[in-house]
């Protein structure tokens, strides 16, 4: 068995190049990727950058900012975020603290090379066993309520 420490008395107090405010920990290191933790302080960031890599940047604790190409949105603790490899990505926080995972793997997204294909099906006709009617709908925004916010009105 192996126990690999991490948290507070174990970050290194500088994070990622090019990242300001923030403390991290490898928690993990191979040739098929990272796992680290991130512990950004109030107004850290990681400058938007790219790498050839497929990453996860999970939210354990607190909440920020994080931008995926030209696209920027909250996020909060419970949330992962999906960093394509070759798009530009990063991440901050404005009023608090923010932890989070990063698990990055080696190379782009490769499961078609390993025969994961997207599902394809036959189309039912109206009124054959298990057809349905269409839907309709869309996502909501995540309202918070007062209580789910800390003093600076970030996520807890």
């Amino acid at each position: 068995m192996e126990i690999r420490r991490f948290g507070v008395g174990n970050r290194r107090p500088e994070g990622p190049l090019g990242s300001e405010g923030i403390e991290g920990q490898v928690i993990h290191s191979d040739a098929r990727g990272v796992v680290a933790e991130l512990a950004f302080r109030k107004g850290g960031r990681i400058e938007p950058h790219d790498n050839p890599n497929t990453t996860w940047f999970v939210v354990i604790e607190g909440g920020g900012y994080v931008q995926v190409g030209e696209e920027q949105r909250r996020v909060a603790a419970g949330e992962a975020v999906l960093w394509p490899a070759g798009v530009t990505h990063g991440a901050w926080t404005e009023h608090g603290p923010m932890r989070a995972f990063v698990v990055e793997f080696a190379g782009s997204d490769d499961s078609h090379l390993r025969g994961i294909l997207e599902g394809v099906s036959r189309r039912l006709l109206p009124g054959e066993a298990g057809s349905a009617s269409r839907g309709e709908g869309r996502l909501l925004e995540r309202q918070l309520s007062p209580a789910e916010r800390d003093r600076e009105g970030e996520p807890l």
